[in-house]
This record gives C-alpha cells, structure tokens and sequence, in this order.
C-alpha cells in the first residue's frame, strides 16, 4: 500500500494541491497528515483526496472545532494506528511520543519541525517536512510503501 504523508501545511492552498495532485498521479490510497493545518478551509482541500485521510492537530490548529467537522478523523496526538499491514504512531511534535508509545510501532510520522527526515530501523521515523513551505521555501511531503516498509521525501 502507497501512503501519502504531509505536515505543516499552514493554509498554503497551492501547495496542498500540489501534494494531494502528486499522491493522486502516484496511486496513493491513504493519506496521513501530522498536522497544522490551521484553518479549515485548508483541510478541505485535502479533503479532495479520494479515500482515507488520518491526521492529528498541530500546535498552530487553532479551530479545532472547525477542523473535525471537515476531517472527520482527526484527534489528538500521538495517535495509533493500523493501516497498510503496519503499526502507526502519528504526533504533530516528535518530543510528545514517549517511548511507551512506540511500544510495538513500525511507523512513527511526526512534523512540527519543518524539516524532512527518513530514519530507518526498528521504527521507521518520517517527518515529512513542511508541505506549506513557509520556513524553509522547500515544500516536500513524504511517499511510504507499507509492503517495502520505507520512505522517500518528494520536493513539491
């Protein structure tokens, strides 16, 4: 199963496009963000994705309220999870998963930072980077092969 992966996309309408276009042009089948959002108007459009969508607030989702009526499936990190045949962690802030947490978990998705990441090892570690690019001007999300069981971060 192809996952695709975004964080920290902060209302960037064009960017989020770009990534939902390129998980769609990729066959992507779910998608998990790992917050800030911001608004709900940016949520919708990654609501345009056609299947699953799983994500967790972020420290700049302030309408939160507004968030879980558009999303749906969206709680409080870290949040587990089963998808594609493995065990996910999603957190917004890598620093609020425990290690009781990866307890069992192949997969740990986290954001926050606005930098990319694959670490591979007992957990496979993604921060996706920043789809909004509005620190680094570099948009990236994430590709992840459940099957293969790793990661590619692809530029926007």
């Amino acid at each position: 199963m192809l996952v695709g992966v975004m964080a920290d996309s902060h209302d960037n309408v064009p960017l989020i496009r770009r990534g939902i276009g390129l998980f769609l042009e990729e066959g992507v089948e779910a998608v998990v963000h790992a917050g800030d959002f911001v608004a709900p108007f940016s949520a919708k459009e990654v609501m345009k994705f056609r299947g699953k969508v799983i994500a967790v607030f972020g420290n700049n989702d302030g309408e939160r309220e507004g968030l879980k009526k558009v999303l749906g499936d969206i709680e409080r990190g870290p949040r587990k999870f089963e998808l594609g045949g493995l065990r996910w962690v999603l957190a917004h802030d890598r620093d609020d998963v425990r290690g009781k947490d990866l307890k069992g978990a192949d997969v740990l998705i986290f954001g926050h930072s606005h930098n990319s990441s694959v670490e591979e090892g007992k957990v496979l570690a993604v921060n996706p980077g920043e789809c909004g690019a509005w620190l680094t001007g570099a948009p990236t999300v994430a590709l992840l092969d459940t099957d293969k069981r790793e990661a590619e971060i692809r530029k926007l």
